[in-house]
């Protein structure tokens, strides 16, 4: 199995396209290609973490796409934010969310405490 570390966009380019065609191809995981694609999907990984990372959503963003996710209304937020003009000022960006509200949030919604810390989320 010949692999080689992925260096410039060249290596990333010609690795993206092979493991195109081996995951074309489904290898089963135990057979040498499936191993080799494994190998290259980790190597990729690494390369797209260090030289393409993504950053955290913004915190009013995070908010709209769960509610958008699970169906909820802004009357659902008020027990996590208060009192509808409250939750209607947070998601147009016009009040900072609280520490309390950000508490609330991650243990309700599940979003995590991090996105909801993140820059965005003061007015």
């Amino acid at each position: 199995m010949n692999i080689k570390p992925i260096r410039t966009k060249a290596d990333y380019k010609a690795t993206l396209k092979e493991v195109s065609a081996l995951v074309d191809a489904d290898p089963a995981p135990r057979s040498a290609e499936g191993q080799r694609l494994d190998v290259l999907a980790t190597l990729l990984q690494a390369y797209e973490a260090k030289h393409q990372p993504i950053d955290p959503p913004d915190p009013v963003e995070a908010i709209k796409f769960r509610m958008a996710q699970s169906g909820l209304t802004v009357k659902d937020l008020e027990p996590l934010i208060g009192k509808s003009n409250r939750v209607y000022e947070v998601l147009n960006r016009k009040r900072p969310l609280t520490l309390a509200m950000i508490r609330r949030l991650h243990a309700s919604l599940g979003i995590s405490a991090h996105v909801l810390i993140a820059q965005g989320a003061s007015a």
